[in-house]
């Protein structure tokens, strides 16, 4: 029935700074933008490797995220990457720290994590 994640939705508060760090700073490519006149709403739908997708939703005055991660819903978004070190390294030259590498005691495998504008948690996974 279900063949995977197609796509995940974020609305953010800055368009311009949102769409600038996840296009230049972590190199989605640009699907399709639209601009939806009567919701005064962009919407910006990005390629994340080969399957996946974020629509980027942008409307007027979004109220915050109301805590850390622990909040129900979302919890974060998790990339892949094969080369942890590296893409970290990428990240901090472009101004986007990282949280320490740990390792998932589950699976042994080696993730950080980090923050968009929006301070919406964002983890790496090697894998």
């Amino acid at each position: 029935m279900i063949r995977r994640i197609h796509h995940a939705a974020i609305i953010c508060s800055d368009y311009d700074a949102s769409k600038a760090f996840y296009t230049n700073t972590l190199g989605f490519r640009v699907i399709e933008e639209t601009y939806r006149e009567e919701r005064d709403s962009f919407k910006l739908d990005l390629a994340v490797g080969e399957d996946g997708q974020i629509e980027l939703f942008s409307f007027p005055d979004p109220p915050p995220r109301p805590t850390g991660p622990e909040a129900r819903g979302l919890r974060h978004l998790a990339f892949s990457t094969s080369d942890l070190d590296g893409a970290v390294e990428e990240l901090a030259a472009k101004g986007v720290p990282c949280e320490p590498v740990r390792v998932d005691e589950l699976t042994g495998r080696r993730f950080t994590f980090f923050r968009d504008p929006d301070d919406l948690p964002l983890e790496l996974y090697e894998d």
